[in-house]
């Protein structure tokens, strides 16, 4: 049979990172005079710190020099590190475990494929890195999602084809990768927005053994 791996997105997929993203850029919005609101962070998924910080200023309709913007993107990180520094295993979503010492149990190879450039610590402060054969974060990759590079290292690391591969995505942008890389792509949150994926869940309590099973089996390519 044919090697699989699994690829697994961090923050909105194995823990709930986004809002701790979210108060750090809404703290820098308000010391720069505007409001930035939850609907408006949705913007920010599955995008670089960067390109983030873009939008930020022209929701404010900021100008930056370049210094400035530097300045902005350190202080935002920052922030951020203060709130995940404080993170333990309770802020694992629901199931995560399960399903990561499912395919651990069955010797299926798991990597990690994420914008984030704190991804190594975050796992280590919520004691799931040990699952993990391989780690692709902000600081491994010259393309953001959508571009499919994140996880097309993550199969090369995990020494598997990329059509051999699934990837777990709660953003839009992390769809269109995995997709773009022949991958299978299973959404997780609303099924509406992440339509693209070729299955969605709201949270890996609703997967069961037998689909994670079905998975590996690669029963869904005909």
């Amino acid at each position: 049979m044919e090697k699989v791996g699994f690829i697994f997105d961090l923050d909105g997929v194995i823990v709930d990172t986004a809002k701790y993203h979210y108060l750090a850029w809404r703290k820098l919005a308000n010391e720069l005079g505007f409001e930035f609101t939850k609907e408006q962070n949705e913007l920010f998924k599955g995008v670089s710190r960067k390109r983030c910080l873009e939008i930020l200023l022209d929701i404010g309709n900021i100008k930056a020099t370049q210094d400035q913007f530097d300045t902005w993107m350190v202080e935002k990180n920052v922030d951020y590190l203060a709130y995940i520094e404080k993170m333990d295993s309770s802020e694992i979503l629901p199931d995560v475990t399960r399903v990561l010492q499912y395919l651990k149990n069955k010797g299926i190879p798991i990597a990690l494929g994420s914008a984030s450039k704190n991804a190594r610590p975050i796992l280590e402060k919520v004691d799931l890195l040990p699952y993990f054969d391989s780690i692709v974060d902000g600081n491994s990759v010259t393309k953001a999602k959508p571009d499919p590079e994140v996880f097309l290292i993550a199969a090369n690391n995990l020494a598997v084809a990329a059509n051999s591969c699934v990837v777990f995505e709660d953003a839009v942008a992390g769809i269109q990768a995995a997709n773009a890389a022949n991958m299978v792509s299973i959404g997780i949150g609303d099924a509406e927005i992440l339509n693209e994926a070729n299955y969605n869940f709201n949270d890996f309590t609703e997967m069961s053994d037998d689909f994670l099973e079905s998975l590996i089996n690669k029963k869904h390519k005909e």
